[in-house]
């Protein structure tokens, strides 16, 4: 019988291994891995493909100072949708390109991102990080159209409420092609 060889690559598999199965290390790798991922910048659907909304009514959220926000004002906007928890390596890896995004398009566009998570929990994380958007938490059920079983789950709609980007897992929401669809659908009438 052969002795195993202890080769340095089996060394390092092993120890990437066991950081992943301590609690302390394996969020940071995953989170590490998945900027990786978000680099990616989310394609539009076809416009012979895209989804309608069937109403702006009955989704009741509410932000983080309790300002309640009935999904009827965004009727007519540009609205972007982000399903996220803090818990979450994808979600929190794509979050800088999503504040950075926010940041230039704050007045034009409704950012809604919501996760179920206790707003203490949230607000934490936003001023751990330094981030300026506003959250929201679902006080009605979420629209047939938004029901989601894995986060994060981004939805980008048009004026005319065309589910534009449909995206699931981290994505650069900063990137200049997203850059360039609002532009379009900003200037659309």
């Amino acid at each position: 019988m052969k002795k195993p060889k202890f080769t340095t690559s089996n060394i390092i598999f092993v120890i990437v291994i066991a950081l992943l199965i301590i609690p302390q290390t394996r969020q940071p790798i995953q989170i590490f891995l998945q900027k990786g991922l978000a680099m990616i910048s989310p394609s539009e659907i076809s416009a012979d493909k895209r989804e309608i909304l069937e109403s702006y009514e009955n989704w009741k959220l509410v932000d983080s100072k309790g300002n309640q926000f009935n999904f009827k004002q965004a009727e007519g906007k540009v609205v972007f949708i982000n399903f996220w928890a803090t818990w979450c390596p994808p979600c929190i890896a794509e979050m800088p390109s999503i504040d950075n995004l926010y940041a230039d398009y704050k007045d034009q566009v409704v950012f809604l991102l919501v996760s179920n998570e206790k707003s203490k929990i949230i607000n934490d994380f936003k001023s751990k990080n330094d981030y300026n958007f506003e959250f929201y938490q679902s006080v009605t059920n979420t629209p047939k159209q938004f029901q989601t079983t894995s986060i994060p789950q981004t939805y980008l709609i048009d004026k005319s409420g065309a589910i534009v980007m449909d995206k699931s897992g981290a994505a650069n929401w900063n990137s200049d092609s997203v850059r360039k669809l609002l532009d379009d659908l900003l200037a659309s009438e």
